[in-house]
């Protein structure tokens, strides 16, 4: 599907066709697409916890205000993001750079997150919102719909996926075969609201 198409008709989907499943292979080539998104320093903090267990994900629809895409989705992504992914062997990052590279980048890793936790944070938020889009268009692509979540408790989720201490959930994204379309857009507003050149 080209690129401009998917932009157009990736909606948020409510209703899907519980009956359906993804396949290990759609799933891997989906996720296998998110990790291509860019991080900062290429740190790579997101983590993507797919669930497909029926009884979690009962427990997360009801953390989710008991809507119905979390179980009737074919699967169901938290976005996660790992707060001190900075810290932890760094070098792997740029395993594959020049030495001349890494030499540069690995050390500045360090000196640009250390103590900012807020930054750490906000980091991960960036980071895991490019994949999430991502995983959304490429998803579309595949011939899949998609709707991206937040109303969901955080702390109820974090419990059910046995959260590390040191991570965050972003948000969720529900992937599957739509059943009802979208309702028609909410109102957008024009580009020319929205777009400013050089300054306010």
């Amino acid at each position: 599907m080209d690129t401009f198409q998917a932009i157009q008709e990736r909606r948020a989907i409510k209703h899907f066709d519980p009956n359906h499943t993804m396949t290990d292979q759609e799933i891997s080539t989906l996720l296998g697409a998110a990790i291509l998104s860019p991080t900062s320093f290429n740190i790579q903090h997101w983590r993507f916890v797919v669930v497909k267990n029926p009884e979690l994900r009962q427990q997360i629809r009801a953390a989710a205000w008991d809507q119905a895409q979390v179980t009737d989705a074919s699967i169901v992504i938290l976005l996660c993001g790992d707060l001190k992914a900075w810290a932890k062997d760094p070098q792997r990052y740029w395993r594959n750079a020049p030495a001349e590279v890494q030499n540069v980048l690995v050390p500045m890793i360090g000196s640009f997150y250390e103590g900012k936790e807020q930054l750490a944070r906000d980091e991960v938020m960036r980071s895991t919102g490019l994949a999430g889009q991502t995983i959304m268009l490429a998803a579309k692509a595949m011939g899949y719909d998609s709707c991206p979540m937040i109303g969901f408790d955080p702390v109820k989720v974090a419990d059910i996926i046995k959260l590390p201490e040191d991570y965050v959930i972003s948000f969720m994204i529900t992937v599957g075969k739509a059943i009802q379309p979208a309702r028609p857009r909410g109102g957008q507003l024009a580009l020319e609201e929205v777009l400013v050149y050089d300054t306010f």
